[in-house]
């Protein structure tokens, strides 16, 4: 069964290229020029994945992962223009799992659908082939977290994480007590090569932070140990 993916793009010609790219790959394309058009969608169908442009005209980009990322766990990757690292910080910060500057290549963009869709669809997988014995769980000061389930409880509420979060969420606790450098932590949850100016370990960190509740100078579960890595004190 084809995956459903989201498009959207308030130039034709970019959203049309984007489309005839997944197309090609055996995907569904639901393809919308505003935002406004592709909440609708959001709400109506059930979608794997969505590509979202960062200008579109009747709301931004980032407004609308953010949007999504209230009732959905799928993939979301930015389309910008700009490439300042603070766009990019931004939109990794509210949600998105990838990022791509125009003018890019269309073959390299359906290569990240293909990372992105695999590692959603592991995830998945995971929950619903949960065993019925005991599993692996760890808990921190009221924050509970089970590979089983693929839940995530915070003082009993639960805590809505993407794939990704939950990756680094269960890295650390695993590691409980170590200070884990972002480098091993990007390797081992995104499985590509770090490179020093990424900023994209930091950016999913304050995330994570931010559905935690935590305080930003004063962080009771992710600690930083600056110019190290990040930490959860035994």
């Amino acid at each position: 069964m084809a995956e459903h993916i989201m498009v959207v793009d308030d130039e034709a010609a970019i959203a049309d290229l984007v489309e005839v790219y997944l197309r090609n790959e055996g995907y569904a394309v639901h393809k919308f020029y505003c935002a406004a058009d592709a909440l609708a969608c959001a709400e109506s169908t059930s979608l794997d994945m969505a590509i979202l442009d960062v200008m579109l005209p009747d709301m931004d980009g980032f407004t609308l992962c953010q949007a999504l990322r209230k009732t959905h766990l799928w993939p979301i990757i930015m389309l910008t223009a700009k490439v300042e690292d603070m766009d990019k910080i931004m939109g990794l910060t509210l949600g998105a799992d990838d990022y791509i500057t125009k003018p890019f290549n269309p073959l390299e963009l359906v290569a990240r659908v293909k990372t992105q869709l695999r590692r959603y669809t592991r995830y998945n997988a995971k929950q619903e082939a949960a065993p019925a014995q005991p599993a692996a769980e760890h808990e921190v000061n009221g924050l509970f977290i089970s590979k089983a389930t693929h839940k995530c409880t915070l003082y009993g509420q639960e805590v809505g994480l993407t794939p990704l979060e939950f990756s680094i969420l269960w890295y650390l606790c695993e590691r409980r007590g170590r200070v884990v450098s972002s480098e091993e932590l990007f390797e081992a949850v995104w499985g590509e090569k770090y490179f020093d100016s990424n900023n994209t370990v930091m950016s999913h960190i304050a995330r994570l932070r931010e559905k935690l509740h935590e305080q930003s100078k004063k962080p009771k579960f992710i600690k930083t140990v600056w110019g190290v890595g990040y930490t959860i004190e035994q």
